[in-house]
């Protein structure tokens, strides 16, 4: 048995393990990012997925009657105020901190996402498919 803080792996295989050990975590610090670039990328992201959201919007939309598209925008307006609202509970406890606006942006990229996800069932849905609206 080792004695305490004794290592029985062979100096040339410690050297191997820490230069593999390096090797992983270089990705990381050469990532290491601001604050400020952190929530940079984040509203990134965010204008990202809004734009995907627009763009599956404007195609459900041109496939709606007059009557269907005035539902889709009243639920769209309260989707919004759902997903805002929604993102300012979840990340109340960062309000005053430099990584709020990156919890803000994640928050509402994440239900803008699986809001996409919503409105693209509507347009894949299958004929008679009594879930989806037709007209």
């Amino acid at each position: 048995m080792a004695a305490l803080g004794r290592s029985t792996v062979p100096r040339a295989g410690r050297h191997a393990a820490v230069a593999f050990a390096v090797c992983l975590l270089l990705p990381a610090i050469a990532v290491a990012q601001t604050q400020m670039e952190l929530n940079r990328q984040a509203g990134e992201e965010l204008q990202r997925t809004d734009r995907r959201l627009n763009e599956v919007y404007s195609k459900l939309w041109s496939r709606l009657s007059t009557e269907s598209r005035a539902r889709l925008q009243a639920a769209e307006e309260a989707w919004i105020r759902f997903r805002d609202q929604e993102c300012a509970f979840v990340s109340s406890s960062t309000i005053g901190g430099s990584i709020h606006p990156m919890m803000i942006a994640q928050c509402k990229a994440r239900l803008t996402a699986l809001r996409v996800k919503d409105i693209e069932v509507q347009l894949d849905c299958a004929e008679g498919d009594l879930a989806c609206v037709h007209n």
